[in-house]
């Protein structure tokens, strides 16, 4: 006698397996927990503490003082006030961008800072703004 197989018919399922789609949502959230302090860019500064609103605003150019008195557009080192007096307006104009913003090390000299600022007034730039850390609230 032969025996017949018989085959038993399976329904197709229609479930989404999750597991993967969360493993991949983790693995993006990562990333890009990792990334965005990367970035914000710029140069690292020990910026000094004041009462302040965060920036909001991405139409500036940022230039950095370190506190060894090095003067940074962007993530370009310049390396004498003459040559940032040079440079800043072509880069400005590049970027399409009307204002400036400042961020002095708490270390650096005021002088070298104000220089900067001052060259930043005499190209007429339309705004400089100062770069601070928010303080914190005391109760």
């Amino acid at each position: 006698m032969l025996h017949r197989r018989t085959r038993r018919r399976l329904d197709p399922n229609s479930d989404i397996n999750l597991t993967n789609l969360i493993d991949v949502a983790f693995v993006l959230l990562i990333i890009f927990m990792i990334t965005a302090p990367i970035l914000q860019g710029g140069v690292e500064v020990q910026l000094p503490k004041a009462a302040a609103a965060p920036i909001t605003s991405q139409e500036g150019v940022i230039v950095s003082v370190r506190a060894d008195g090095a003067i940074f557009i962007g993530d370009v080192r310049v390396e004498s006030l003459a040559e940032f007096e040079r440079i800043f307006p072509t880069y400005i104009r590049q970027q399409s961008k009307k204002f400036a913003y400042l961020k002095g090390d708490a270390a650096a000299t005021h002088g070298r800072v104000m220089e900067v600022v001052g060259i930043m007034k005499r190209l007429d730039v339309a705004a400089v703004g100062f770069v601070v850390e928010p303080e914190e609230v005391r109760r």
